[in-house]
């Protein structure tokens, strides 16, 4: 986009029988900077924001012309049509393919300059494997749409930014999942973004441990022995500021989380419960 006309982003309502749509719908009820357009099943949203009782004004989405400011009660839409009817909170496996489709028309967009930005609604995972489909999260599908190297997740929150090395995948396969390779790549990518996007000449990452304790020198896991410590070595000498791999369970203290920049969890639900309770809105 030019630097004179506001963003224009794209919004994916995620699941039609959950409440994704209902926040495109409260959304569109006030003023915006940004053009918001929203990629969805236009009779879908015209249900929605008849049973919550908001007025809204679906315009057909024209790319051609130049974004503008979003008005409040308007909203333009690119066409995705829905498989099957939609019942609030009864999902459908047939819808599964919907769903995706407009991830994936949000993503190519971006990747297009068409779209500056996207921004998605929650999606059922387990509805869209039920349809046959694999399908583990937005962040494995836009990897795969953008064919780039292997993505990493960061969620943020006042005070608090935690990355991850492994994502969405069962507890019991965390452990060999945390290769050195697979490892250094996170805290290479983690490290770039924080100097490059966030503007932090010198970041201070700290590096949970795996197990209990970060092993309790070996008594509970020696994959901090094997394979964590040796890698921050590595990632020491080429300059990165790495400190652990420390015990979870008091890394994420006040006093501690002043002085890092992010911190690095190993698996999803070792960083992201304290992220979420910390700002969960």
């Amino acid at each position: 986009m030019a630097k004179n006309l506001p963003p224009r982003l794209a919004l994916t309502p995620g699941e039609p029988a959950g409440i994704g749509p209902d926040i495109c719908i409260m959304l569109a009820q006030k003023p915006h900077s940004a053009e918001l357009v929203a990629i969805a099943d236009p009779d879908l949203l015209e249900a929605r924001a008849q049973q919550l009782g908001l007025p809204i004004c679906l315009h057909e989405y024209r790319p051609n012309c130049d974004p503008t400011p979003h008005r409040s009660g308007h909203l333009p839409v690119l066409p995705v049509p829905l498989t099957q009817p939609v019942s609030c909170g009864m999902t459908d496996p047939r819808n599964a393919r919907y769903v995706l489709d407009t991830i994936t028309r949000a993503a190519h967009g971006c990747l297009e300059r068409e779209f500056d930005a996207m921004v998605t609604a929650p999606v059922h995972k387990g509805v869209i494997n039920q349809a046959g489909i694999r399908f583990s999260g937005h962040t494995e599908l836009l990897a795969e749409v953008c064919n780039g190297p292997e993505p990493v997740m960061m969620l943020t929150a006042p005070g608090l930014r935690v990355a991850l090395v492994t994502i969405h995948i069962p507890l019991r396969e965390v452990a060999a999942a945390i290769t050195p390779a697979k490892l250094g790549h996170t805290l290479r990518v983690l490290h770039h973004h924080l100097v490059h996007r966030m503007g932090l000449a010198q970041p201070c990452i700290f590096v949970c441990g795996l197990n209990p304790h970060a092993g309790e020198g070996g008594h509970i896991g020696n994959e901090e022995q094997l394979v964590i410590e040796p890698t921050l070595q590595v990632l020491r000498e080429s300059g990165m500021e790495l400190v652990g791999p420390l015990p979870a369970d008091s890394l994420f203290t006040p006093d501690k989380l002043t002085e890092a920049d992010a911190v690095l969890a190993m698996y999803h639900d070792q960083g992201l419960p304290v992220l979420k309770h910390m700002g969960f809105g």
